[in-house]
């Protein structure tokens, strides 16, 4: 049975499956049959509408930091849903957070978990290498055919905290560093919904239950440190 804490992400491929639900319920209902039974909360969802190719991933990035910050596992409907790029799928298990798949439930945790995955990645990664051949050389043969390819319309058809050690200060700067690098991720997702000030930022980290750096909760001070760092402007 589940226990503890969870993030979860869901991927569409296109702004039509987006919008239409087709694909997001799916991915839904097998994490929510995934968490049934035990003792678990799941903290927060994140939807991404993104090719499985693509590495850049800002609801990816938010949710890891998320996970990440509150000491959660990332949970995952299908391995196919996150990616087909094997190097951003060994950068997630290089990362410090536990990763779940709904349809891997006897992958172990730890390194052999970790292993198995980046072997499934590898091996997707290459059945996607052939496809994408067998696809040139059917193409090349329609068009040695006299077969006309692409849309006749052409591209208009396509337009969308010390010490008084310096050794130990050295430390303490560096955490805090790491601390906001952690939570850059996060912070992007809560700007890009248009939430920019340090007090709108502050009430949104509060709201995901991430804590403070001294444990507490967020204030626009500490908000503005936290930017700073990032050298994120705001409004």
């Amino acid at each position: 049975m589940a226990q503890g804490k969870f993030v979860s992400y869901l991927r569409v491929s296109t702004d039509k499956q987006g919008r239409s639900g087709l694909g997001i319920e799916a991915q839904r209902e097998a994490v929510t049959s995934y968490l049934n039974g035990g003792r678990w909360t799941l903290v927060a969802e994140y939807v991404e509408t993104e090719s499985g190719r693509k590495s850049d991933r800002p609801k990816l990035a938010a949710a890891l930091s998320h996970a990440k910050a509150i000491g959660a596992k990332l949970v995952f409907a299908k391995l196919d849903r996150l990616t087909r790029n094997v190097d951003l799928l060994r950068s997630l298990v290089a990362s410090d957070v536990d990763l779940v798949f709904c349809d891997l439930p006897n992958v172990p945790p730890g390194p052999m978990g970790k292993f198995l995955l980046t072997q499934m990645a590898s091996v997707a990664e290459l059945e996607a290498g052939l496809i994408g051949e067998r696809t040139k050389k059917a193409l090349a043969a329609a068009k040695a055919r006299g077969v006309k390819l692409g849309n006749p319309n052409g591209a208009r058809a396509l337009r969308g905290k010390q010490t008084g050690n310096a050794e130990a200060v050295a430390r303490i700067k560096q955490n805090a560093a790491q601390r906001a690098a952690d939570l850059k991720g996060i912070v992007n997702d809560i700007q890009s919904a248009g939430n920019t000030t340090v007090r709108g930022i502050a009430e949104e980290l509060n709201a995901r239950d991430i804590r403070a750096p001294r444990g507490d909760t967020w204030h626009p001070t500490a908000v503005s440190r936290l930017l700073t760092r990032l050298n994120v402007a705001t409004k």
